[in-house]
């Protein structure tokens, strides 16, 4: 209002670059991205995506699709996700680092994609004629 000459005063939020804790893909990206000292469109340039993916990425609003994640990886230079313990927690980290689809690796191992999934799924174990396909894929 014209007859209203209100100031606000005060000191500014503190903006962090840093994430707090590495969460999400997301966390590993900016983080990665502030220690090397590069603009979100030079991260994107790198992974072949658009800035505003980046963006996105980065505020956690999407997460990197699954062909993506190579990319992303090769990025951060090591892997974000959880070593795997198990067998089947294994098999699901290979599938994920490589971009592959439950389709796709369900194919290279001559399995049905359900059963794959239910292997990764921890709901029923793969067969031995199975198992070493797997532990020869995962050297």
């Amino acid at each position: 209002m014209p007859f209203c000459h209100a100031e606000l005063n005060g000191p500014r939020p503190r903006f962090d670059p840093y994430p707090k804790s590495l969460n999400t893909l997301g966390d590993h990206i900016r983080n990665r991205r502030r220690d090397l000292g590069l603009l979100q469109r030079e991260v994107a340039a790198q992974i072949g995506v658009d800035p505003d993916t980046i963006w996105n990425w980065e505020s956690n609003a999407t997460t990197p699709a699954l062909t993506l994640i190579p990319r992303v990886i090769n990025f951060l230079g090591y892997v974000p996700f959880v070593l795997a313990g198990s067998l089947t927690e294994k098999l699901a980290l290979f599938r994920k680092t490589r971009g592959l689809s439950i389709r796709q690796l369900a194919g290279e191992l001559g399995v049905d994609p359900s059963t794959l999934a239910g292997w990764e799924a921890g709901r029923h174990k793969p067969e031995r004629k199975f198992l070493d396909r797997i532990e020869e894929l995962l050297r």
